[in-house]
């Protein structure tokens, strides 16, 4: 088994130097490869989803990408939180990697810059992250070796095409160089996102798991996908049901379509106070008796201005 190398001080926040790694020895019935050929269609449809083939051409809203974020922290902090439970299991232990993995600080800090300090109280679990987050604390209780499959979808695509994400969301939402708002894609503790995933691979590998078991975390690694196409499919909802951003990061028109209850943008912008929708406020204020005759005048005084400009 490969091996990871800490650097001489030690301590939590070294960051971990791995030994090449040979592929040579991958067997087509080790699960890495296993999970590789058995999610290939599931991987497929994830990335052909109108929310992420939008993600990808940098047609992304920052309300969108901000609902999106919270979707993440949601998702990371029952996946961490049964993570810790699970550190000591056999089935799982050798794929624990705190220190370099886990994402729950990382979204937080992602959270804050986008909501403010008071985060915590803006922001709220969705009903399709919500069932994801159900299906993982059910696998952490009651499952502890299917904790593999949703590990190895979040993580792995985290170091792969996650990366290609960040460079997109930073240029389409002129996000900052520092990279405020995009923490979560940010590992400081991987020297080598390649080697580092391999090494994941072959941790999977060496773990004393029968074929049935095998074929368990291929399955429940393919809910792990439909989990995140629904909460994909749900954003892409609430996407289409976004007006055009305003300009300088105001309040977007609503288009006076549906009830404003339940925009998600205004539910955010506005918080528990009751709000008004900009477009319904403009059209019953233009019903006063009051403001209608002044708005006549107005017109009356622009037709005639109108008309002497023309003769």
């Amino acid at each position: 088994m490969p091996s990871a190398q800490e650097s001489p001080e030690g301590g939590e926040e070294d960051i971990l130097h791995y030994e090449e790694i040979e592929d040579d020895a991958v067997s087509p019935m080790d699960l890495s490869e296993l999970l590789k050929e058995g999610t290939k269609e599931s991987h497929d449809r994830a990335e052909n989803t109108q929310f992420v083939k939008d993600f990808l051409k940098g047609r992304i809203k920052k309300e969108l990408f901000k609902l999106a974020t919270v979707a993440l922290y949601f998702t990371y902090s029952a996946l961490e939180e049964e993570m810790d439970h699970n550190k000591d299991n056999p089935l799982f232990a050798p794929l624990y990697f705190p220190v370099e993995l886990h994402r729950r600080e990382a979204l937080a800090k992602d959270l804050k810059y986008f909501y403010g300090e008071d985060w915590k109280e803006k922001i709220q679990c969705s009903e399709a992250t919500q069932q994801y987050v159900d299906r993982i604390h059910h696998v952490g209780q009651h499952e502890p070796e299917l904790l593999v499959a949703h590990a190895y979808t979040r993580y792995m695509g985290d170091l792969s095409g996650g990366q290609v994400l960040k460079k997109v969301a930073q240029r389409a939402l002129k996000l900052p160089s520092t990279e405020e708002g995009i923490q979560f894609y940010v590992f400081d503790n991987i020297s080598n996102a390649q080697q580092f995933k391999q090494l994941y691979r072959a941790r999977m590998n060496a773990l004393d798991l029968d074929k049935n078991t095998k074929e368990r975390i291929v399955e429940e690694a393919n809910k792990a996908f439909r989990f995140n196409m629904q909460v994909f499919d749900e954003l892409d909802k609430i996407g289409r049901s976004l007006g055009e951003e305003a300009q300088d990061g105001g309040v977007p028109v609503h288009d006076g379509k549906g009830d404003i209850r339940k925009c998600p943008y205004y539910a955010d912008k506005l918080g528990t106070a009751s709000p008004s929708c900009p477009f319904h406020a403009a059209v019953g204020l233009a019903r006063q008796p009051l403001v209608q005759l002044v708005l006549a005048a107005c017109m009356a005084v622009a037709a005639g201005a109108a008309a002497w400009y023309i003769l």
